[in-house]
């Protein structure tokens, strides 16, 4: 029949199987949790055989539900710079490194040193930090060389699932990406940021396109699973292309945005282009490129405010809010709990609430953490408005995108919303999809069986359309576009105290 193609989508907790129709109609979804270790401070580990089996698990699910017959293929997406290291047999020799971990700030600071801040960024799209596995892989080097020297191969998340479903050790640009080991220009492994990691290049997957057929499921994990021997196996993406592609931004003045824990946004651009303002990122079709911005303190800080407010409620504080003025009545926020990323690339940076009264309550403070995400987010978006616009003019298409896509829990927070658009000065249209990852890892999976001409078309066919749309209130605009230039000072004036306090922390 092959009427269903199964997205997957292996996140920092989970791995969710999901059924889709070619109309992007979910029938079923299974998941299945592992947990997350974190031995030492800064690092964040995972063992792999957890991955493994709950991929199984997920996936016997699914083919149960929906019958061994209707499965077309499969496809992956994944927690993005997350890798481990396997033998000959595929057996992992070390636990997973995440991408959360942040073991490898000196090797971040020694290959910048070494190879240049720049041109690690221009080859590799991105801005030197302990997110992308270069620097991870250069600390094993340092600290556990002989794990590296015996490895038969490094692999992320979709290249050990690929590597168990098929036999083959393959995976996809879109998803080796992230690891900062690539050459994004030419899709291949830049062979200075393989040996500045210590890896040898023998130790690499074979890279394909997305969306291409990596190889079909062996007999043996066919009987675990119920699925028909030889089912596709088609190369994905990383969860956060792969989220932007399910939500349909896939080409000129689209871009998207993930109120989340942290805020992911996004938007194409047909040609490369490097910056501090972004991550350049191999786009999930195959064809152009995907600009990215991160925030790692989104939506997590809400519960922060909750939880240290000692407030009954993130629904009763809004309600509290909405009656405070714009401005919060002089609060400044500076959501960096966690540092930050784009565009200072700076983890000593740390959160600052500026503007503090005696007349303040924790209203205020719920109001000005939701200004403060969306001064940030506003800053973030106006550069790759810039590069996008700059394109537009080389090419007379394309431009500023009109409206941006929103998805995640923060879209349920009314006041967020207006605020957003508001200090965005631009309409958000709310998706209706709520598995953006696997719903685009299945748009590759449909494309490569012949569903469709290509992934674009997919997306077109398989993201429902937003049902909801916020439009920035004339009455605020204004007032936040003099508040959001008063914070864009906000970082530089406490950049070097950050630093100074984490200097004296470690005395």
């Amino acid at each position: 029949m092959d009427d269903v193609v199964i997205g997957i989508d292996a996140s920092t907790t989970a791995v969710k199987a999901i059924a889709f129709t070619r109309d992007g109609k979910e029938l079923f979804q299974a998941r299945e949790a592992y947990p997350l270790s974190n031995p030492r401070l800064g690092h964040f580990e995972q063992d792999a055989e957890h991955w493994w089996t709950a991929l199984l698990g997920a996936l016997q699910q699914v083919t149960e539900a929906v019958g061994t017959a209707r499965v077309g293929a499969i496809a992956i997406a994944h927690q993005r710079e997350t890798f481990t290291l396997i033998d000959q047999a595929g057996k992992p020799l070390i636990p997973a490194i995440l991408w959360l971990d942040e073991r490898a700030r000196p090797q971040v600071a020694r290959l910048s040193a070494e190879l240049g801040r720049e041109t690690i960024r221009d080859w590799s799209g991105k801005p030197p930090d302990p997110t992308p596995a270069l620097y991870a892989i250069a600390w094993l080097a340092e600290h556990q060389p002989q794990a590296l020297d015996d490895a038969a191969a490094l692999v992320d998340v979709h290249g050990f699932f690929v590597h168990r479903l098929t036999g083959r050790l393959v995976t996809s640009t879109a998803s080796a990406d992230p690891l900062g080991l690539l050459d994004i220009k030419n899709g291949t492994w830049r062979p200075e940021l393989v040996a500045a990691a210590g890896l040898r290049p023998d130790q690499l997957p074979q890279l394909v396109a997305p969306g291409a057929v990596c190889g079909g499921l062996g007999e043996s994990v066919a009987r675990l699973t119920g699925l028909k021997p030889g089912t596709p196996v088609v190369a994905g993406a990383g969860d956060g292309q792969a989220m932007g592609l399910g939500m349909g931004v896939y080409g000129e003045g689209k871009s998207y945005l993930s109120l989340g824990s942290g805020v992911v946004s996004g938007c194409y651009s047909h040609g490369i282009t490097t910056s501090d303002a972004f991550r350049t990122l191999v786009s999930p079709t195959g064809s152009g490129f995907m600009l990215e911005t991160v925030l790692r303190s989104g939506m997590q800080l809400v519960d922060w405010i909750v939880r240290t407010t000692g407030s009954p409620s993130a629904a009763a504080l809004e309600k509290a809010a909405v009656d405070v003025a714009a401005g919060s009545e002089g609060l400044l926020v500076m959501p960096y709990w966690a540092g930050v990323m784009s565009p200072y690339w700076d983890g000593a940076a740390r959160g600052a609430i500026v503007g503090l009264s005696l007349d303040h309550e924790p209203k205020h403070l719920f109001r000005a953490v939701l200004e403060g995400i969306a001064f940030e987010q506003a800053i973030a978006s106006e550069a790759m408005d810039t590069q996008a616009e700059t394109q537009a003019a080389e090419t007379q298409a394309g431009g500023k995108p009109a409206a941006i896509i929103a998805a995640g829990g923060g879209t349920n927070c009314a006041l967020l919303m207006r605020i957003m658009a508001s200090v965005l000065e631009r309409p958000l249209s709310v998706s209706q999809v709520t598995e953006a990852a696997a719903l685009g890892a299945a748009m590759l999976a449909g494309s490569a069986i012949g569903w469709f001409a290509s992934p674009e078309t997919a997306a077109e066919a398989m993201a429902a359309p937003p049902t909801r749309h916020v439009d920035p209130v004339d009455g605020l605009v204004f007032g936040y576009r003099a508040r959001k230039a008063i914070y864009r000072d906000l970082y530089q004036a406490t950049r070097d105290i950050h630093v100074r306090l984490g200097e004296v922390g470690q005395v």
